[in-house]
């Protein structure tokens, strides 16, 4: 994958998290708010003061995750962003660590 390719779908993912986040906050009981600067897009949890962290890695080709339960690496595979340690999908990993920090069940899915 060329870095511009890299770049245009890590920006889409972001673009994507962010606006499913603000809609969620909208119509449902989470409670977050989400501040996009460049290729880093910041979650806070209003009710707790925590916050993940998602933004884009172009040397590595990767998308990184900070969030209360650890650190995590994701890279492009086809179409969908893998956990570089267990496999496990963006999207199926942040509903997680969303539900866990904001107290609500979230379910995030890729729009591929």
């Amino acid at each position: 994958m060329t870095e511009s390719e890299f770049l245009k779908q890590a920006e889409a993912t972001l673009d994507q998290i962010e606006a499913t986040l603000e809609e969620l906050a909208n119509t449902s009981d989470l409670d977050v708010e989400c501040t996009r600067s460049g290729n880093v897009l910041e979650i806070e949890f209003i009710d707790n003061g925590t916050k993940i962290i998602v933004n884009s890695q172009a040397p590595m080709q990767e998308l990184w995750v900070a969030a209360k339960s650890g650190g995590f690496h994701f890279k492009a595979q086809g179409a969908q962003w893998m956990n570089t340690r267990d496999a496990t999908e963006l999207f199926a990993a942040l509903s997680q660590m969303v539900s866990q920090q904001g107290g609500v069940e979230v379910i995030l899915r890729d729009g591929n």
